[in-house]
């Protein structure tokens, strides 16, 4: 009986050639980008979810009460750590980390190189599974001493991993650590990678700010005792730090727990709570691959219904020789999960064949896991699920088949089956609309993102880091580096001007209401800094040696005008973290955060002499080539032990929405794709509806018909579907586009040409993909139309 079915089924699919073809490209397409889209997910879903302790990491974060605002951050004080450990008996382990990684200089031997890393408590390799090759956890991070590095950091320096232990390396050309632990590569699916770990207590002694509780901007781990509640723990430290500082009505901070394998999917705050993150492009995307497969089935679905007379004599013959009903479903069912089966085949091929494309798209390394025995399990379980959602309503239509009706020869299509996939077109369409203005909001947004005015020049613009002499010789590099061919400005700041997130409350001025409390975003600048960022004063000047007292000044943008309250603010004193100083310029509000966050207060404070940050240069159109090669040159001299390094504004500008530029790639490749198999479907609708009308086309044409008047009457019922679809899809997709623009302070507007360009786009496809059909019926000899069985 199985064998039997089995034939029958191949019979129809090598039978009806062409309508096989479009189901199994239609199948093939969806199940290939969901097969994609799945590895995607699971890669997501799979970041710093490896840990052993998982279930006992978490990460603390912090709610600030303030001006009848609640903000949440993952900002803490550099010592909580230590402190949680000593207080709260739940916490086994805790770690305080840098906010970011650092890119600095080391030495072993004759070789220097830049590597990424940070600075770590020595419980880290106690709580997180970062496999060690060399050295064992307790003695890693053990003194101010050690250093911890990456297999890669111990090839390159060492030759090898068990060389590289005990053996010193030169840290910034000023301090020699010990290796005493050497861990293995850090895995794809982590979130924060690097290549050395030094103790926290080293890097306390370079940056004394870290050891006081006003400070906030690192990361707090902890991790619990078994058989802790979490929930009681959040309790207990919710005001821990109430402690160790002083709050008024004015201001207070409550702490909470996040689980750390959460942190990655889930880091957006809103009023303080965790409100989403990536998790949301994690929906979008698992939601557009079900759509592209449900897409695809639909068109199974539609081809096999209005194909079901081509069957009717059949199913009549099998019900009076006995067939019952639930034998037919069967039959109709395995007929699909075989399409289904070879569809899956083909899509396997297509996505290795694209997996490489899709790496480079995503950012990621993923691989289709072949050796893995759930990959073709899931697999089974896919085709098994597509094939029966694909064949279950022809299945259920065709085994409902009256067979007297069917064998006298007077069985008509029923208006029910009809409107059925004239529905299922709409849905088809409907989501093709949405994609396709999903597509172009994200385009017009990621366009909106790269050539907005920030108030400042990103382009020619080079960053070069700090770092061993340079900061006592700046003054004389500077000079010099004028004199290069190419560059028309040199300065410096203290932070990287798109992050500039130092900030501080401790901001007074005249009239200030000591019930208020700002937020103040601050940084340390040098001599025309305005200039070489190409900042517009909208009054006073920039800082310059032609006034002595602007050391003690101040530089502020619209948004603290507007937060002080001073009229004329020129000449106004402000305090800030008790020094007092004028302000001697206002500049134009720019953006130096990404354009999710508002412009926020800005204070530029002087420091010519600061010993940290990045030197700025502006570098001419079409010569920084020129002027680069120039910059080695004068780095070399000025600090020959370090090797010479530079950042580009516009590509740093570029990393804050590398989330959003990969949602634009994707959706204009999911976009095309749900639109293909869309129009798949209406392919094969189009050729048997030609099919079914050949005589009435003959008869039309004998009694003078147009080809024109043909072409149109043949394509203005699918032409109605896809203006319904765009009807029902428009307020979907507005109130989708305008959702997701919500997480922008900054964003481009939804008008209404996208809905029209979008329609017209999606219009043009259909009538291109019917219209071959239609005229080729149009043009069809009228004496083979009438002869025709």
């Amino acid at each position: 009986m199985l064998k039997n079915y089995i034939k029958i089924a191949w019979r129809n699919i090598v039978k009806n050639k062409a309508h096989s073809f479009i189901n199994v490209v239609g199948l093939s397409v969806g199940l290939a980008c969901s097969l994609l889209i799945l590895l995607w997910v699971q890669s997501e879903l799979s970041i710093d979810a490896y840990h052993q302790n998982g279930d006992r990491l978490y990460q603390v974060y912090e709610r600030e009460y303030y001006n009848h605002k609640i903000d949440g951050n993952y900002d803490t004080a550099p010592i909580l750590a230590a402190e949680l450990k000593k207080q709260i008996p739940e916490i086994e382990y805790a770690v305080t980390m840098q906010e970011d990684n650092d890119i600095n200089t080391f030495q072993a031997g004759d070789k220097t190189l830049k590597e990424e890393g940070t600075a770590a408590y020595p419980d880290l390799f106690k709580m997180f599974s970062y496999s060690l090759l060399q050295g064992n956890a307790q003695s890693a991070l053990s003194s101010p001493e050690s250093m911890a590095i990456s297999h890669k950091m111990a090839n390159q320096f060492f030759g090898s991993p068990q060389a590289a232990m005990g053996k010193t390396i030169r840290y910034k050309n000023k301090h020699d650590f010990s290796i005493t632990a050497v861990f293995e590569d850090l895995p794809e699916n982590t979130s924060r990678r690097f290549d050395y770990l030094m103790n926290w207590r080293a890097f306390t002694a370079e940056y004394p700010w870290a050891g006081a509780w006003s400070i906030t901007g690192p990361r707090t781990f902890v991790m619990l005792r078994k058989g802790s509640n979490p929930a009681l723990v959040e309790k207990k430290i919710n005001h821990f730090v109430d402690t160790y500082r002083k709050f008024d009505n004015t201001y207070r901070l409550e702490l909470g727990l996040q689980k750390f394998s959460e942190v990655y999917l889930h880091a957006h705050f809103t009023n303080g709570k965790i409100d989403g993150g990536k998790i949301q492009y994690v929906h979008l995307f698992s939601i557009v691959a079900v759509f592209l497969l449900l897409i695809a089935c639909i068109n199974f679905m539609n081809l096999t219904t209005a194909r079901s007379i081509k069957r009717a004599r059949e199913i009549g013959v099998r019900k009076v020789v006995g067939a019952v009903r639930m034998v037919l479903i069967i039959q109709f069912i395995g007929e699909a999960v075989m399409v289904t089966a070879i569809a899956v085949i083909v899509a396997i091929l297509m996505a290795y064949t694209l997996l490489p494309f899709f790496n480079a798209v995503t950012q990621k390394h993923m691989v289709i896991p072949f050796a893995q025995y759930s990959f073709w399990l899931n697999l089974v379980g896919i085709t098994l699920l597509t094939g029966c959602i694909s064949g279950s309503y022809p299945a259920l239509f065709l085994s409902s088949f009256n067979p007297l009706t069917v064998l006298k020869g007077t069985m008509r299509p029923d208006s029910g089956s009809v409107w059925f996939r004239k529905g299922l077109v709409v849905f088809q369409f409907v989501l093709s609309v949405v994609l396709i203005i999903g597509t172009i909001v994200v385009a017009k947004q990621v366009s909106f993102i790269q050539n907005r005015n920030l108030g400042y020049d990103k382009d020619n613009l080079v960053y070069i880091p700090i770092e061993g002499d340079l900061s006592k010789k700046y003054e004389f590099f500077k000079e010099e580096a004028l004199q290069i061919p190419g560059i028309s400005q040199v300065s410096k700041i203290s932070d990287d001007p798109t992050s500039l997130d130092n900030q501080t409350v401790a901001v007074d001025w005249a009239g200030k209401d000591p019930n208020i409390k700002v937020q103040f975003s601050t940084s340390i600048v040098g001599y025309d800094f305005a200039s070489a960022m190409k900042l517009k004063m909208i009054d006073g000047r920039d800082f310059s040696k032609n006034f002595p007292t602007d050391t003690a000044g101040f530089i502020v943008n619209e948004a603290t005008v507007k937060t002080i309250g001073y009229a004329s603010p020129v000449g106004k004193m402000i305090i800030i973290n008790g020094n007092k100083g004028p302000i001697i310029g206002v500049m134009k509000d720019f953006n130096y955060e990404s354009l999710h966050q508002q412009i926020e207060p800005l204070i530029m404070a002087f420091g010519e002499r600061v010993w940290y940050g990045h030197i700025l240069v502006r570098t001419q159109p079409g010569k920084t080539p020129e002027a680069l090669a120039g910059l080695a040159k004068l780095y070399k001299q000025v600090n020959p032990a370090f090797p010479f390094s530079y950042t580009f504004s516009n590509e740093e500008y570029n990393k804050l929405y590398e989330s959003e530029q990969v949602v634009g790639k994707l959706s204009n490749t999911f976009a095309f794709l749900a639109i293909f198999i869309s129009c798949l479907g209406l392919l094969g609708l189009a050729m048997f509806t030609a099919e079914q009308r050949v005589k009435e086309i003959g008869i039309r044409k004998v009694l003078g018909a147009s080809v024109t008047s043909l072409f149109a009457l043949l394509s203005k019922e699918f032409l109605l579907l896809v203006f319904t679809a765009l009807i029902i899809a428009t307020p979907i997709a507005w109130y989708s586009t305008n959702n997701w623009l919500q997480g922008f302070a900054y964003r481009t507007a939804v008008q209404w040409w996208m809905f029209a360009l979008s329609g017209l786009i999606i219009i043009c496809i259909a009538l291109a993909t019917i219209s071959f059909q239609t005229i080729k019926a149009a043009l069809i000899n009228p004496i083979k139309s009438l002869r025709s069985e």
